[in-house]
């Protein structure tokens, strides 16, 4: 089985539930793990495995809708992949906020979503 890994995609973008977030914005960032099974590979052929500009695409398009809750980006994200990717056997999908709005706290918020199939 292969893992095909996004790492690190780093957003400026204003999710958040409160209005402060959705005005000022913060830094986002956004794992992204999708396991396939063993294939055939061709030199060149994209069609059985996953392409990286595909996932980065999908995710910056997302990163454009203000979202209240990062459980709904994430699995927005997920259910995206999965429709461009069928053949997935499994995906992760997750955002780490570098700002919590919570006097202060010092670290990250992560949110994960995992499915296996």
């Amino acid at each position: 089985m292969y893992t095909i890994s996004l790492q690190n995609l780093e957003f400026y973008a204003y999710h958040g539930y409160y209005q402060e977030e959705n005005l000022i914005g913060t830094n986002f960032i956004v794992d992204i793990h999708v396991k396939i099974d063993d294939m055939q590979l061709n030199e060149g052929d994209l069609t059985h495995t996953v392409n990286y500009e595909i996932i980065f695409n999908i995710v910056k398009l997302r990163m454009n809708i203000k979202y209240k809750l990062l459980e709904q980006f994430v699995k927005d994200v997920h259910d995206d992949i999965l429709s461009n990717f069928n053949f997935a056997k499994s995906i992760e999908v997750s955002i780490r906020k570098k700002k919590v709005p919570i006097d202060g706290m010092v670290g990250e918020s992560v949110v994960k979503y995992f499915r296996e199939y």
